[in-house]
């Protein structure tokens, strides 16, 4: 019922845009042929009932049978729509307050001249103003669209971490991050077989993977078993679960059911050879030297993850040991709970945010709309001696694609 009345709220709020909007295309189009005004108002309004008609339709067309790759799409492009209609509402709302405040003013000082109502190139404010929220819709969407080519553009990002206290063995360690792979999502074996081959040219001595090794069921890695149990490193592979493992998303016919599909996770691990940390520590050894290496269930101190992770079982013994890596999925854990419990964690590594699949960096600077959410969403974090690294992650989920946020193979070597 909930997610009925969720859609119909959608539903409104599509029509009053597409209401709102069709205004800026009369006044953008006035100077028109009677015939381009037929063609652009059709093609507009047949875009807009189309895109509504098929959310009123979903729940009863089976869409959870459809091709995924198809079904990612149209998902992808109804979203994209969404979001352009609220820049280009943005902007005509600028203008309407304008408009209105200009209407206040008029009637108070009975001046009518108060404002031109030109700009300098001689188009009226009001279809300037349209002009731009059309084209910055336009451009919105259109964005979305090209991200749909990125989501498999892994790059490796190359950080070197100095620690005084990092034994002299594991001087120049390269490990390899890998977050997020969400196997579920994936469409292309054979993009997917690239980034694993970048991966393992690095030539890593330790690959550790941050968890999210599917959307919701063990049995999205059956076709890519294949590929991820290419992996491997003379120190071998570690692994977390991740939020979306544990099928928390999913309906299940019975609890039993759930638990069954997440002891099938873990056999799926274990068949790729993959070391799975459970609430617990491992000892690391190179040469005469060790280091602990931590990993817990997942723990968020955002939303309404639960928290599974237990940092007093995977700590307890790992005392002794000079060096510390702690895996846990979700970035908020390190500010919650391991920078003011376990200051002696020397570097935690972290993805979840995905960096939100969309934003921009450039040298310097990064921005992404989950960093108001997460204070570290993506890159290296440095609080006193400690460190964190959040991996932007291998996969991609609901959104297809990414814009300006690349898909991450991360290599840290220590130094």
């Amino acid at each position: 019922m909930r997610s009925s009345g969720f859609m119909w709220l959608l539903v409104l709020i599509l029509l009053i845009l597409d209401t709102y909007i069709f205004q800026a295309v009369k006044m953008v189009s006035q100077q028109s042929s009677p015939k381009a005004k037929i063609i652009i108002y059709s093609l507009y309004w047949v875009l807009s009932i189309v895109t509504i008609l098929m959310l009123i339709l979903l729940p009863y067309i089976g869409y959870e049978n459809w091709n995924k790759s198809f079904r990612n799409y149209v998902f992808a492009i109804i979203i994209g729509l969404f979001f352009a209609k609220m820049v280009t509402s943005f902007f005509l709302l600028i203008d309407d307050v304008r408009r209105a405040m200009t209407w206040i003013v008029t009637c108070l000082t009975g001046n009518p001249g108060i404002e031109s109502p030109h700009t300098d190139s001689g188009i009226s404010r009001s279809a300037f103003l349209s002009w731009l929220g059309i084209a910055a819709g336009g451009g919105i969407f259109g964005i979305l669209l090209y991200g749909f080519s990125n989501k498999y553009r892994y790059q490796v990002k190359r950080v070197k971490l100095a620690y005084n206290n990092l034994p002299a063995a594991f001087k120049n360690l390269k490990i390899v991050q890998v977050s997020d792979i969400h196997s579920g999502s994936f469409t292309n074996k054979e993009a997917v077989l690239k980034g694993i081959q970048k991966i393992m040219d690095q030539k890593p001595d330790l690959i550790l993977f941050t968890g999210d090794l599917v959307n919701d069921k063990a049995s999205e890695m059956k076709d890519y078993m294949d590929v991820f149990s290419r992996l491997t490193a003379p120190l071998g592979v570690y692994s977390v679960l991740g939020n979306h493992d544990y099928g928390d998303y999913v309906k299940w016919e019975s609890s039993a059911a759930k638990a069954e599909n997440l002891e099938a996770l873990k056999g799926i691990h274990k068949a790729l050879g993959w070391r799975l940390l459970m609430n617990e520590h491992v000892s690391l050894e190179r040469g005469n030297d060790k280091i602990a290496l931590l990993g817990i269930e997942n723990w968020g101190a955002k939303g309404r993850f639960t928290k599974y992770g237990k940092m007093t079982e995977a700590y307890p013994g790992s005392e002794q040991y000079p060096f510390k890596i702690l895996l846990s999925h979700d970035p908020s854990h390190w500010d919650a709970e391991v920078r003011t419990n376990y200051p002696d964690i020397d570097l935690m590594l972290s993805g979840h945010t995905h960096g939100m699949q969309f934003g921009f960096e450039i040298p310097g600077f990064k921005w992404s709309p989950v960093q108001y959410m997460y204070k570290q969403w993506g890159g290296l974090y440095e609080e006193d001696k400690q460190k964190l690294y959040v991996n932007r992650g291998f996969g991609f989920i609901g959104y297809p694609g990414r814009v300006g946020i690349l898909p991450e193979i991360t290599l840290i070597e220590l130094v």
